[in-house]
């Protein structure tokens, strides 16, 4: 099968999504299949107010059109809401060309964070731009349910998975946390104002808070809790290290649709905290990790858990599964569509 993946997220971005799409294209490639990603770094683009890292690319609906008709996809995935797919969409809806999209962050909060308008504002543009997806794929069955509660129809499942080889209870913990003050509380992922991160700072609960990853917001939190640490972007074999390493791990994140960090952190054994709100309370199970409105309630409960028993879960999510939940929730492109589309 040839598949057409539209995305405004990709290298050099580092974030979920990107590993998401990256890893699935990986296990499809592995699969048989073709994958051409149409991504920002093809074309012109501008940086993102108030998120400079993110590329906007500048590109008309009919030049995105070629390079899909040229690719001669059997399917087309739009994977972001973002302007590469909005051109894309208008092609796809100009021609008669059916499409799937995917439900990564709720976007309606993200943004609203950024811009403080009210969420109800963005999601009148979350059901324009999901409408006419023959499919909308989802990672959660609370995303679906809250998908469905706005008015968007079609949700289908697309679940996520944990590097198996990678990310295990094995993996050296990071010279970085000997001799630090236990318990330490990891966490992992973009330092930006959605992600929330004040919330883990400033929690009331002893030992050390480490950091890890990048973002706009690290300077002016580095500042005002001069007591954590900060590690930059981890890869590979030190990023297991850190989970590893960890007594537990924090995911304070109100907007995530999932969390991808969380269940790589299981996968080394580490126990989660978190607040119960949507991502979490899909994923952290009493066995594996405590969610409260309180943080510090959180994390205290969360690491009385067995390690063992959150290594033998987090190994229970696989990209295999994932790649084939995204294959079954495309939709099939009659040849005739293209020729009349280009």
């Amino acid at each position: 099968m040839r598949i057409a993946i539209v995305t405004d997220a990709w290298t050099p971005q580092v974030n979920g999504v990107v590993r998401t799409l990256q890893t699935t294209r990986a296990e499809l490639e592995r699969m048989g299949h073709v994958v051409e990603v149409i991504s920002p770094d093809l074309y012109g683009s501008i940086p993102c107010p108030t998120y400079p890292e993110i590329r906007l690319a500048l590109v008309r609906a009919g030049v995105i059109g070629q390079a899909i008709a040229a690719f001669r996809p059997d399917a087309v995935h739009l994977a972001t809401e973002g302007p590469l797919c909005l051109a894309a969409r208008r092609w796809c809806l100009r021609g008669g060309v059916p499409f799937t999209t995917a439900y990564h962050t709720h976007f309606p909060d993200y943004v609203a964070q950024r811009t403080g308008l009210p969420a109800t504002w963005f999601w009148r543009y979350i059901r324009w731009f999901h409408g006419p997806a023959q499919a909308v794929l989802v990672s959660t069955r609370s995303v679906r349910d809250q998908l469905r509660a706005h008015g968007v129809a079609n949700v289908r499942p697309w679940g996520r998975g944990v590097d198996l080889a990678a990310f295990t209870p094995d993996a050296p913990p990071l010279q970085a946390f000997a001799d630090l003050p236990r318990p330490i509380m990891l966490y992992v992922g973009r330092v930006a104002v959605e992600k929330n991160l004040e919330a883990f700072l400033s929690a009331d609960h002893p030992g050390t808070k480490m950091v890890v990853g990048d973002g706009p917001a690290r300077a002016t939190l580095e500042r005002a809790h001069p007591d954590a640490r900060f590690l930059g972007p981890l890869f590979g074999a030190d990023l297991a290290g850190a989970y590893a390493g960890a007594d537990v791990f924090v995911f304070p994140s109100r907007t995530d649709t999932f969390g991808l960090v969380m269940i790589e952190a299981l996968a080394c054994g580490t126990p989660v905290a978190a607040f119960p709100v949507t991502g979490p309370v899909d994923i952290v199970t009493p066995e594996t990790g405590a969610l409260a409105d309180d943080l510090a309630q959180a994390i205290a409960a969360a690491l009385t858990k067995d390690r063992s028993t959150c290594a033998g879960y987090g190994r229970s999510f696989s990209w295999d599964r994932s790649a084939r939940e995204f294959l079954s929730g495309l939709h099939a492109i009659a040849p005739d569509l293209l020729d009349s589309a280009a």
